[in-house]
């Protein structure tokens, strides 16, 4: 037989099986077929490893970092063992089952610059007929924890019921990390920032009292549940505060910031009354104002979280109040911005004030005072108000 004829179909099956990468199934290189007993045999492909099922009551898994390995972390057990009596040894079978969480991580991050603020729309997300009508139930359920709180530390009902709404939704949105997890990812691990070291001796404080909360109340350590940054319950306690201020209100023997919505009442006014709350002080919490345009004013934005002006201060600054001022109390300025419309300026009382040591926001307080003021208005119409959860 010929040469030259076997060439070209050789040369045409090689090139098309180097074009393809790999050979044919049951084909040689040269593009003949092959005996069955010489076929290549496919590799099955791998299934994919299954992922561990979250803990119990959380949604995560988490990453196992071993933290009982890290110097500093064993150094902290050191001294949170030395300085509270406990069992070493149970501190490292804790530790052990703490899971690094980079979410966490990426959550503490400063939200990068956006929109201006915009306190009409931070209002509507939080004074709202769902919160409204659930507050009205909240205060029915707990008319009588509510009613001895007051007496007891001068904080009105519906603050109290607001702040609840707020923060979770009377028990709606408690948060579903474990708070040994967060608080030990945040002390050891927290992200690159001018107050990283800051930021991280303040969790690793926050890890002690928990720690020290779980034992005083009989808790399994990692069965505590709350946010991404370790705030706990109906009222969103970090643990400190929750070692400070929460009072077992009910008279169980224990203090229960998730089952015992006497406990949150008479936890929330106490935390209230320890910061400054001022039961003497009468009239509405803020009063709506206008300011003068020389702007004569603005140092008053810059005096912290505290009410310091008499009226007539305010009045010479060019603060105009749309009503009269009480003589006996004591003011300060408050701003806040609607995004791209006309800011709105209040003159709020030193009670607007220990709601902000609650939560750092001039937005936050405003929305406790409206809700509370919504829910007291509901309550009064008999609670026909809204959708209810």
């Amino acid at each position: 037989m010929p040469i030259k004829p076997l060439i070209a179909p050789l040369l045409a099956s090689l090139l098309l099986t180097c074009a393809a990468g790999v050979h044919a199934q049951g084909v040689d290189r040269y593009g003949y077929k092959l005996p069955p007993s010489q076929h290549k045999k496919t590799a099955p492909k791998k299934k994919a490893e299954p992922k561990p099922a979250p803990k119990p009551g959380t949604d995560y898994v988490g990453e196992y970092v071993n933290f009982g390995e890290w110097k500093e972390v064993r150094t902290f057990l050191d001294d949170v063992a030395i300085r509270n009596g406990f069992d070493r040894k149970e501190l490292d079978t804790v530790i052990n089952q703490v899971r690094y969480l980079d979410s966490v991580v990426q959550l503490v991050k400063p939200a990068p610059p956006g929109k201006p603020k915009n306190w009409q729309a931070y209002r509507a997300l939080n004074v709202d007929p769902v919160r409204t009508s659930a507050g009205v139930r909240f205060w029915n359920e707990n008319a009588e924890a509510l009613a001895r709180a007051e007496s007891l530390y001068g904080v009105p009902a519906e603050i109290i019921v607001a702040i609840v709404g707020v923060e979770t939704v009377y028990g709606r949105i408690t948060g579903r990390f474990r708070v040994l997890d967060t608080l030990t990812t945040l002390a050891f691990s927290y992200p690159e920032s001018p107050t990283r070291e800051a930021r991280m001796a303040y969790f690793k404080s926050e890890l002690e009292a928990a720690l020290l909360f779980a034992r005083a109340d009989g808790l399994e350590p990692l069965s505590m549940l709350g946010s991404f940054a370790g705030a706990m319950g109906m009222p969103q306690f970090m643990p400190s505060s929750a070692m400070k201020y929460a009072v077992d209100f009910d008279g169980s023997g224990k203090i229960d910031l998730l089952g015992s919505s006497t406990d949150v009442v008479g936890s929330v006014a106490s935390f209230l009354a320890a910061h400054g709350w001022q039961r003497q002080v009468t009239g509405p919490i803020a009063y709506p104002v206008k300011v003068s345009a020389n702007r004569a004013w603005e140092p008053l934005l810059q005096q912290g979280l505290t009410a310091k002006y008499k009226p007539q201060d305010l009045s010479a600054a060019g603060v105009v109040p749309t009503v009269a001022l009480p003589d006996q109390n004591l003011y300060g300025l408050v701003d806040l911005q609607n995004g791209g419309e006309a800011t709105e300026y209040w003159a709020a009382n030193p009670n607007f004030f220990a709601i902000t040591q609650y939560n750092r926001s001039y937005f936050y307080a405003m929305s406790v005072v409206d809700l509370g003021q919504a829910i007291k208005d509901a309550r009064g119409n008999n609670g026909a108000v809204g959708a209810g959860l």
